[in-house]
């Protein structure tokens, strides 16, 4: 008899980011231009991650738009089950703010986390010292834990 396929969860929280430190790629003050970020969240609620590492590259179209891409390190909880896995961000931006989408990074989650996949993401305007965001995710608990022993 096949397994049957887990339900999605759907959930959210909260996350913060600090420690922004962004390089320029090639000549800055130019359009379009491309830059290197990297970045430390915070997050809480269904995600329990106190500090995140995550790596972007934008592509500036204008003075204050453009889009991005990234990938973001999580260890710590998912509603109480603890793994770390990395989400695969890609968002566009402007001069109001960020919206980004993201989705589990296939055989990233470790732990009680092995198994996980999923997807979310945020809308962030300039001044929010808070990011609400969602996830919906599964945790199919076939897959074989990768972990060493």
């Amino acid at each position: 008899m096949p397994t049957p396929t887990p339900a999605p969860t759907q959930t959210g929280g909260h996350f913060t980011f600090a420690d922004w430190e962004e390089q320029p790629v090639g000549p800055a003050g130019t359009a379009p231009r491309l830059a290197r970020a990297t970045v430390t969240n915070s997050f809480s609620g269904a995600i329990e991650a106190p500090g995140t590492g995550c790596s972007y590259t934008i592509a500036y179209t204008g003075e204050t738009s453009g889009t991005y891409t990234g990938m973001e390190l999580l260890s710590g909880t998912v509603d109480g089950l603890e793994g770390t896995f990395v989400l695969e961000e890609r968002g566009d931006f402007d001069s109001s703010g960020t919206r980004c989408r993201f989705e589990v990074v296939p055989g990233s989650g470790t732990g009680e986390l092995t198994g996980l996949s999923g997807s979310g993401g945020f809308d962030h305007r300039h001044g929010e010292q808070s990011v609400a965001y969602t996830f919906t995710y599964t945790l199919d608990r076939s897959v074989p834990s990768a972990d060493p022993a």
